[in-house]
C-alpha cells in the first residue's frame, strides 16, 4: 500500500512541474502580447521547457498504464498524442520569425493545456488524500493486532 501512496506523490510533482511549464508558456506569451518581451526572448524561453513537458506528460502517460489506473490513462492519452503528434511533424517548437501570426492559437493551446492539467491536479490530489488515508488506516490496522 506505501507503494501506491509513492506513486500518487511522484505523480503529483509531475503534475506541478506540467502545471508551472504550462503557467510559464502562458506568462511568456502574454508578455510578448504585451511588448515586454521580444519575439527572440519569447520562443527561446518556451522552446527551451517544450521538449522536458513534452517527456514529463509522456513519462506520466506510461505510468498510468503500467500501473493499471486506466481512467487516469485514458485521461492523459490525447495530450500526449498531441505531444507525440507535434513532435513528429517538428511542429512542437515555435518559430521567432511566425510567433506574432499565431499567437492567439498558442495562447488558446496553452490555456487548454493548463485547464487539462489543472483537472488532473485536481484528480491526482484527491487520489493522493486517498491513498494516505488507506495507508495510515491500514498501519493502525497492523499495529492494532
Amino acid at each position: 500500500m506505501a507503494w501506491d501512496l509513492i506513486f500518487w506523490v511522484v505523480c503529483f510533482f509531475i503534475n506541478i512541474a506540467l502545471l508551472a511549464s504550462s503557467f510559464y508558456q502562458l506568462l511568456s506569451l502574454s508578455d510578448l502580447e504585451a511588448d515586454h518581451l521580444n519575439p527572440f526572448e519569447a520562443s527561446t524561453r518556451i522552446n527551451s521547457i517544450v521538449l522536458p513537458e513534452f517527456l514529463l506528460q509522456g513519462f506520466l502517460c506510461i505510468s498510468f498504464l503500467l500501473t493499471w489506473h486506466w481512467f487516469m490513462f485514458l485521461f492523459t492519452l490525447p495530450i500526449a498524442a498531441y505531444h507525440l503528434m507535434l513532435y513528429l511533424n517538428r511542429k512542437h517548437l515555435l518559430d521567432v520569425t511566425e510567433i506574432f501570426r499565431d499567437l492567439n492559437t498558442e495562447k488558446k493551446y496553452r490555456f487548454i493545456k493548463l485547464a487539462v492539467y489543472l483537472l488532473l491536479f485536481t484528480v491526482v490530489l484527491f487520489r493522493l488524500v486517498i491513498s494516505a488515508f488507506n495507508s495510515l488506516h491500514d498501519e493502525v490496522d497492523v499495529h492494532a493486532f
